[in-house]
């Protein structure tokens, strides 16, 4: 049985939930990791609670992965932006 708070979590709508979770950590930035990170971020696209997987990642300091559709790259430029 499926306890009430698990349901609200947003995880369990995330459109990411059924797909291989490697897909969202590619080993480079270049060649076959870009193509597959852009794969990763065409699944966050259509994602209705990607503001919250990304702010779950904020929030924990997740440094490697793509969450929320940025890669830590990008969520490390995103910080230091709001940031200045």
């Amino acid at each position: 049985m499926t306890h009430p708070d698990e349901r609200d979590d947003w995880r369990h709508r995330a459109a990411c939930r059924d797909e291989d979770p490697e897909l969202f950590f590619p080993i480079s930035a270049v060649g076959p990791g870009a193509r597959q990170a852009a794969a990763a971020k065409a699944v966050c696209a259509r994602c209705p609670v990607r503001a919250e997987c990304l702010g779950y990642a904020s929030d924990n300091g997740l440094d490697h992965g793509i969450f929320g559709g940025l890669t830590e790259e990008e969520r490390r430029e995103l910080t230091r932006f709001r940031a200045a």
